[in-house]
Order: C-alpha cells, then sequence, then structure tokens
C-alpha cells in the first residue's frame, strides 16, 4: 500500500508539471488547468488512503466546510478582486503550514517522541514561512482593497523589520539546538514571525503589489513543502516544491518587466518622486495640454484605421469592459481592420490579470500579444486604445532619466500615429507619478467609464 501511495504521489506531480507547462500559453491554459486538477485529484485520493489518516466523518465535514467557503468566495469575487483572493488563498496556505506544525510537534511533544534535528529544522521552517506568508498576505490584500494606504515612515518599519528578523533567528537557533524546546518558544516564534510579515510588506509600494503577490504564492508553497517533511509526506513535499518554485521564476519575472530588483522591491519601499517633481502640483503639469475628445471622435478615427491595437489595464478590469472591448473589435473585423491587443507583465494586478480578463470575453489567443512581439509594430498602428492602463504606457519610463519609473520596459503607445486614452480621470498610476503620454500631440483623452465608451 506504501509502494502504492507513493506512486500516486509521482504520478500527481507528473500532472502539475505538464499543467505548468500547459499554463505558460493562452491557447493551452485551459487544459493545464484540468490537468493539474487532475493530478490534485490523484493526491487526494492517495492521502486518504495512508494508514493514519484522521476519520472520514471529520475529513467529509472539512470538505463541505471549506467547499463552501470556496463556492461562495468565488462566485462573489468580482475580476477586479482577483489579485485579492490569490493574496487570500496564499494566507491561507500560511495559516495551514503553522497549524500542522504547530499540532504536530505539540502533539509529539505531549508524547515525547519528538524527532531528530532533520524533524525540528521543518517543524521551523513550517513555523517561520507559514506565519509569513500569512500577515504579509493579509497586508497584501489590505493593501490591494486601498483599505490602508503607503507608510509615510517606510525606514522605520525597516528598522523594526531588522529587529525582529534578528529575534526570529535567534529564537529559532534556540529551538533547534535544544537550548529552548518548550511550547512558549514555539508560539513566541510564531509571534514574531506574524510581526515579521506585516513588517516586510507593509513598506512595500502599491505598483510592487503583483510581484509582492508572487513572492507570496512562492512563500505558501515553500511552507507546504516544509510541512510535508515533518508529515512525510511525499505529495506535499513535491508540490509545495512546484509552487515554491514557479512562484520564484514569476517573481523574478515580474522584477524584470519593472525593472527593479527583489531587494528593492522589499526594503525600498515605494517608488519616490525625485526632488525636481515634489510639489508640483497635476493640475499644473496638465494645464491646458490635455486634448480631449469625445466617443464619436473615436468612432471618426477608427472608420479609416487599418490596424488598431487595444491596450488593456486596471481601468477595463473596473468598468468590466472585456464584452465591449470585443463587441468593437468583432466590428472593426468586419469592416477589414486587424485588432490586436498589447499586454504588459504587470497590466493589471496581478500576472496574467489582462489575460484572464480578455479570455473571459473569447477573445482568441492568437490577437493577445506580449510587449516584446508587440513594441515592433506600434509604430504602424493608426489607433491605439489604452483602456485604463498608466504606468506601463508613461514615455517618462524611457525619456525622463529623472523619472523614478526611468528604466522600465514599457508599451511604447506614444509611437503609434494616434493614442486615444480612455480613463477616468487624470489621476496617477500606482507609482504616483504624472503620466505625459496624456499630453503628446498625437494624443486624445476621452474622459469616462470605458464600458460606457467603448
Amino acid at each position: 500500500m506504501f509502494a502504492l501511495i507513493n506512486f500516486s504521489y509521482l504520478t500527481a506531480a507528473v500532472f502539475f508539471i505538464l499543467g505548468i507547462k500547459g499554463m505558460t500559453k493562452p491557447a493551452t491554459a485551459v487544459r493545464g488547468n484540468q490537468l493539474a486538477a487532475v493530478g490534485m485529484l490523484i493526491a487526494v485520493v492517495a492521502a486518504l488512503m495512508h494508514q493514519q489518516i484522521i476519520s472520514y466523518a471529520t475529513i467529509i465535514a472539512g470538505m463541505i466546510l471549506g467547499g463552501s467557503i470556496g463556492v461562495w468566495l468565488a462566485r462573489r469575487t468580482a475580476m477586479t478582486e482577483m489579485p485579492e483572493l490569490i493574496a487570500s488563498l496564499n494566507g491561507i496556505g500560511g495559516a495551514a503550514s503553522v497549524t500542522v506544525a504547530l499540532s504536530t510537534w505539540l502533539q509529539a511533544s505531549g508524547a515525547g517522541t519528538t524527532g531528530n534535528a532533520g524533524w525540528t529544522a521543518a517543524i521551523l521552517a513550517s513555523v517561520i514561512i507559514g506565519s509569513v506568508t500569512l500577515t504579509g498576505s493579509i497586508i497584501a490584500v489590505l493593501k490591494l482593497r486601498g483599505t490602508i494606504g503607503e507608510t509615510g515612515k517606510p525606514r522605520l518599519w525597516q528598522i523594526l523589520t531588522l529587529v525582529t528578523l534578528l529575534a526570529v533567528i535567534g529564537g529559532g537557533f534556540m529551538f533547534v539546538s535544544g537550548v529552548s524546546v518548550s511550547p512558549v518558544t514555539l508560539f513566541a516564534l510564531v509571534g514574531l514571525c506574524l510581526i515579521l510579515g506585516i513588517g516586510l510588506v507593509q513598506p512595500v509600494g502599491g505598483a510592487d503589489m503583483p510581484v509582492v503577490v508572487a513572492l507570496l504564492n512562492a512563500y505558501s508553497g515553500l511552507a507546504g513543502a516544509a510541512t510535508g517533511f515533518v508529515l512525510e509526506n511525499q505529495g506535499l513535499i513535491i508540490t509545495g516544491s512546484l509552487v515554491g518554485a514557479s512562484g520564484l521564476i514569476l517573481t523574478a519575472i515580474m522584477c524584470k518587466a519593472m525593472n527593479r530588483s527583489l531587494p528593492t522591491v522589499l526594503f525600498g519601499g515605494a517608488f519616490k518622486q525625485p526632488a525636481s517633481a515634489q510639489g508640483v502640483a497635476e493640475d499644473d503639469f496638465y494645464a491646458g495640454k490635455v486634448k480631449y475628445a469625445t466617443p464619436d471622435d473615436l468612432a471618426l478615427l477608427l472608420d479609416s484605421a487599418r490596424k488598431v491595437v487595444m491596450v488593456p489595464g486596471y481601468g477595463l478590469a473596473v468598468a468590466q469592459a472585456q464584452h465591449a472591448v470585443k463587441e468593437l473589435a468583432s466590428q472593426l473585423e468586419a469592416r477589414g481592420a486587424q485588432v490586436r491587443y498589447a499586454i504588459h507583465p504587470v497590466a493589471g494586478r496581478m500576472p496574467g490579470h489582462m489575460n484572464v480578463l480578455l479570455a473571459e470575453a473569447e477573445i482568441p489567443y492568437d490577437q493577445l500579444k506580449d510587449m516584446d512581439s508587440m513594441n515592433p509594430e506600434l509604430p504602424q498602428a493608426d489607433v491605439v486604445i489604452v483602456l485604463g492602463a498608466n504606468d506601463v504606457v508613461n514615455p517618462a519610463a524611457s525619456e525622463e532619466p529623472s523619472s523614478p519609473i526611468y528604466g522600465m520596459p514599457i508599451l511604447n503607445v506614444h509611437k503609434a500615429k494616434t493614442v486615444v486614452v480612455v480613463k477616468r480621470s487624470l489621476s496617477p498610476g500606482f507609482a504616483g507619478i504624472p503620466n505625459s503620454l496624456f499630453i503628446r500631440d498625437n494624443s486624445l483623452m476621452i474622459k469616462g467609464d470605458a464600458k460606457d465608451v467603448l
């Protein structure tokens, strides 16, 4: 039976790997998701076959309760709130790891059967990473929701984080070395790690939240892998390692797309405006320079356009305008125009946010183009329609060395023949700086809800 269980875990791992591979391309993402789901089903069945499993009545009760909560969350979560849901699930994964590690250690300690140093180290890793993931995810959710804003004293948070980190290292050494192995030590360590999670995420700026969500996803996987060593469960070790590795790779990709190093994201605080830009009001920056247009003006432009590029951003998700985009694109294609969608790696509030949104409207996958493949084509575009995107199309990133986002790869929409920006207001993006695209000679601004405008 033990050999069959391990073989089942290995089979599940193969399905997980094939699933992740499938998710690397929009055209195969659905199949990849299905393969991963099959792998998870095999892993769950294998876990239920384990001889040390708890009663099936408890399992069924847990599945009904958890499944009901999952269905309720999925049905009430709008597409704009998907990043918050992902961050919440990361936190739940961290909480599960901490709970399992604590209960396992307390049970073994009460029975006087605590394991070797390796087992104790796995308990420690599960507790530290899981606790940091839990509170870090809570802060990330609150930041994404706008419940808490940027901290006014990032240096104070950095000092607090450093002190807490040193305390965690000291407490962890005491726990592993056996100097102080007691429930009090372990629970004190949990408390310190919860504070550390807050300190690590609180100073991070809103523009960097997609990177933090990806990193927390990696944390939850690593915590799960550590818990797998605690339980001696090969399936959990494999699954957690896959999630941790893919999350770290995604974090690196996101950092590259924003031209930010991970230490800068975690410890550098939010994007800061240069001294020369501080105190300059947005009204002064835009005064008399923005050329406003109407939806009718956009219709006239599109009437003769042969190549149209849509650039989706968070504003598109807020307006739930994906179906209106699809309808407009279908009409343009019926008139002989070519329509493409230029998607920046960090558009929206999580990796792949815009891809998922547009796929919901059944927009063909081959029309969704990434930044590197679309930038060479943008100078030939007759009309580029920017739908709620901001920082990812700001020319300052490539033209103004003094800009805090200088060097960040962007979609070069300013090189198109005509750019039409559809936005509710002139408010800045996550980076908190004005967008010089709005005052370009070839740029028009239509203020309003993206769905209504389209």
